[in-house]
Formats: C-alpha cells, structure tokens, sequence
C-alpha cells in the first residue's frame, strides 16, 4: 500500500474551495479529504490543490513533430517532449489531436499521421510519458480520403473523439473574407492571386466531398463508439446539424448565436484558452469572455498553447464566475464529456491526478503535478 497525505492546502472541491484542508492519497485514489485539515503529511504551504487538468484539442503535438514547414522531428523524441510540456502545464489526461485531412493536399499534417500515432504507442508502452494520452482525430469533411482515413484510425482504442470540420473559406472559423486573406497570405506566403486560386479548389472540394464525409464519419463514429465534436459552428442551421447528428461537443463556436444554442440544446460548448487570455479571437471572431459572461462556456481547451489553461481559468474567475466552477471547465466537465468518469475532480474513490499551483499578483505557476497518485512534475 502506498500512502501520501497532503496538508496546508486551499483543496478546490467540484462546489467549493476548502482552506487549510488536507487530502489523503492511497494506491492512486483519492482516499480521504480533511476538512479540517491533518498534522502530518506533506506541508503544501497554503498552495491551490487542485484536480489534474483534461485537455481534450491540442495541436501542440504536431509543432514537435514539425518545428518548422517541411522539417520532422525524430518522431519519439517529439512525443516525449510534447508530453513534458502538457505535464508542466498541469494536464494529466490529454486527447492529441491529429489531423485526418488538411486544406492543402500536401501537407506536414498528412506527414506526420502514422509516425504521430506509432511515436505515441511506442513511448506509452515504454513507460515514458507523464500524462495519460488519448487521440482527438480531426476529420476534415472536404478531404477526399477522410473516412477511409478515419475508419483505420478508429480500430486503435486511444482514439475517443472525433470532431467534424470544414475549413472552407467564407463560412464557420472565417466567415470574414478579409481576416481569411490575411490568414492565408500571412502564415503561407500566398500571393493574391495563388489565395483566389485557393479558395476556388476549397469550395469545389467542399461540392464535391463534404456532405457525403460527414454522414460517414458520423455514422462510424456512432458505431466505434467515439465521442462527436462539432467544429467552428457559426449559424443556427450548423448547431441544429451539429444535435441532429448526436454530437455531445461544441468546439469553439464562432458566434454568440451558436454558443447559446448549442449550450441550451445540452452540448458541451468548448472555447479556447488563447482566445480568453489574450482577450480576442486571431481569427476575428466572438471573444471567448463574453461567452463566459452569457453563461455558454462548459470546457476550455488550451488550443495551441498547453499553458494556457490554468491562466484562462483564473480569467473565468477574474469575470465573476465562481473559482470552483472555473476550474471544472478544465477537469470535470472535459472529463465527463467524454465519458472519463474517474477523474477530474478530488473526490474519494476519484483518481489521485492533482496540481500544486501557486498564484501570485495574477500570475499562476504549476509546481508540481500527480498522475493517479505518483509524481510526474
């Protein structure tokens, strides 16, 4: 039996925050919780205790893999050290997202799926990782191939959710055509000319694909028993698509409208960590505050930036909402929208993933994080 009991901690419960509390860990679960706090153990100095964090849609892999456009990283080695900056970030259960399919035919993306998911395997079972990976595959509809590539992805049981998208330019992350232009021309060096010429194949692969992809990837999603994410929707007719095909996520809505139907038709709605820390979306759309403010936010995803989650939490809290309440967007709610109902909050019999954070003047600092009871950080 293996035994730690932790004490002098402010112990955030799914309902409340306990001062001065103490926690009792044992074989991995949560074992006891102190409310009046223990003498012995180990002496947290009055620091936040809190569940581990559950990331559910974090590119954050593919940058390892691809540090720059047309380089790939030693494929284990990237893994590992994408694993130890999810880690440091205080996420012990994250779901890596890869894509299947990409706007460009050619792409590192496309690249990097096999080695992706054999590097993830390979270091998993050589007991190498901190946090506990799960696959988020990212199924873009207009990619001719999508579903054949998702049915063989499908048969791996780490992957657990699916999200459905369509990048096509003029609707859902870029309904904005100039904020689009920017986008492209910026980050792909396109010309004016070669981002016409872009849109044009976008919009007749859409015709031509993206109707029939969603149907089959909903269909097999349904029948392997993998969780549905809508992507970027923007009007009533996408969340009203979005519930008639059984999605149980919202990943970032890109308008108010859609935040407010898909959270009251009963969709997790999911906003990005980014978007609440720098105050704005890149992309031109709703701030994700003011999502928080209506009420329409259940989970936070750090996105691109695996740090983000605590600072974007602390952002939730510094809008009025209650601190307990906004640290259960980035553990409870994730977890049980994806059916991970052993962890994501302290609570005995719940998996011992914790964080030790210190907060000071509004800056958060992850000290040290637990994966079922056994130090990682």
């Amino acid at each position: 039996m293996v035994e730690t009991i932790f004490r002098n901690a402010r112990v955030v419960l799914r309902d409340r925050v306990l001062e001065n509390a103490s926690v009792q860990v044992r074989d991995g679960r949560i074992a006891d919780i102190d409310e009046s706090g223990s003498k012995s153990g180990a002496d947290l100095d009055g620091d936040w205790l809190m569940p581990g964090f559950v990331e559910l849609h974090t590119d954050n892999l593919e940058k390892h893999m691809s540090p720059r456009p047309g380089v790939l990283w030693p494929a284990e080695q990237a893994v590992v050290a994408h694993d130890a900056q999810i880690a440091a970030a205080g996420i012990v259960t994250v779901f890596d997202a890869v894509g299947l399919g990409d706007v460009f035919e050619r792409s590192d993306r496309i690249e990097n799926l096999e080695r992706m998911h054999a590097a993830l395997i390979a270091t998993g079972d050589a007991g190498a990782l901190r946090a506990e990976h799960l696959i988020h595959v990212r199924c873009e509809v207009t990619y001719p191939t999508v579903e054949a590539l998702a049915a063989r992805m499908m048969e791996f049981p780490e992957v657990r959710l699916a999200s459905i998208m369509d990048h096509t330019p003029g609707q859902r992350q870029f309904i904005d055509e100039g904020k689009l232009r920017l986008y492209y021309t910026k980050k792909h060096a396109m010309t004016d000319a070669a981002f016409d010429a872009f849109v044009a194949e976008r919009h007749r692969l859409h015709e031509a694909h993206a109707a029939t992809n969603r149907r089959l990837l909903v269909e097999l999603a349904k029948r392997k028993g993998v969780a549905l994410a809508s992507h970027d929707d923007a009007t009533l007719p996408h969340v009203a698509e979005a519930i008639r095909d059984g999605m149980t996520i919202a990943e970032f809505p890109t308008t108010p409208e859609a935040a407010a139907a898909s959270h009251e038709a009963g969709l997790a709605v999911l906003i990005g960590g980014p978007n609440l820390v720098l105050g704005g979306s890149h992309s031109g759309n709703v701030a994700a505050i003011e999502l928080a403010r209506n009420g329409h936010v259940d989970i936070v995803s750090s996105d691109y930036v695996p740090a983000s989650l605590l600072p974007a939490a602390l952002k939730l809290a510094d809008a009025g909402i209650d601190v307990a309440a906004a640290i259960r967007t980035i553990s409870l709610n994730p977890a049980r929208a994806v059916g991970l109902d052993d962890r994501g909050e302290i609570a005995v019999g719940k998996r011992a993933d914790l964080v030790r954070a210190r907060i000071a003047a509004g800056v958060a600092q992850i000290c040290e994080t637990w994966r079922e009871g056994r130090r990682v950080v």
